[in-house]
């Protein structure tokens, strides 16, 4: 399979996922938990949908930076859809925590949900496991064509990795069954752009 036709195709996988996402009602993310009712603040639900959407913000920043920076068409269409589906993801976690009527940012660290509040903290931005630092994101906006491309698939292989990692926790720890289906969506979907990005370094004589 090209590296075109395997871009269109995990385009398509991660639209249905959000959509499907998107299907699930305000009231079924209330109430749909193995405990019953909302969850509490200290929660991996909550602690989750925190951090997560800290972590998919960073995401979508860099897809938008090289867009910008870049003609290549795959690289362009990609970007666009981690953005895209990543801003989607956000808005749900973020609305989930309106609807708890919970706050969205944490007493404590970040990860204390997956029992890692007690890493080192984070260098330079890089707030969570994957996350790039602010200098990198910097150098990111100062690149152009090949040399954005290659950064770019970099960072986002390892921002994807962390990810990957951080929503294992919560189809593992989450009890609002909604949740853990948008974590094991986003499980695949980015394990599946971890290999695409892997091949698109490939071609441009890189490694992850």
């Amino acid at each position: 399979m090209s590296v075109r036709r395997r871009t269109n195709w995990i385009v398509g996988c991660a639209v249905a996922a959000v959509v499907a996402g998107g299907g699930i009602t305000a009231a079924v993310a209330a109430t749909d938990s193995d405990s019953g009712g909302s969850p509490a603040s200290s929660s991996a639900d909550a602690g989750f949908a925190r951090d997560m959407a800290v972590h998919h913000q960073q995401a979508v920043e860099m897809s938008y930076i090289v867009r910008d920076r870049t003609e290549d068409e795959d690289v362009r269409r990609l970007a666009y859809d981690i953005a895209q589906t990543q801003a989607n993801q956000r808005g749900m976690l973020l609305g989930w925590l309106d609807l708890w009527e919970l706050p969205k940012v944490p007493d404590g660290s970040p990860m204390d949900w997956m029992g890692m509040g007690d890493m080192p903290p984070g260098e330079d931005g890089a707030l969570m496991p994957g996350m790039a630092t602010g200098a990198e994101l910097k150098q990111l906006g100062k690149l152009s064509g090949k040399k954005a491309e290659v950064l770019y698939l970099q960072l986002m292989t390892r921002h994807h990795k962390g990810g990957v990692h951080m929503a294992q926790g919560c189809v593992e720890r989450c009890e609002v069954s909604a949740e853990r289906r948008l974590a094991r969506g986003m499980v695949e979907s980015q394990e599946s752009e971890i290999a695409l990005m892997a091949t698109m370094l490939k071609a441009r004589g890189a490694k992850p």
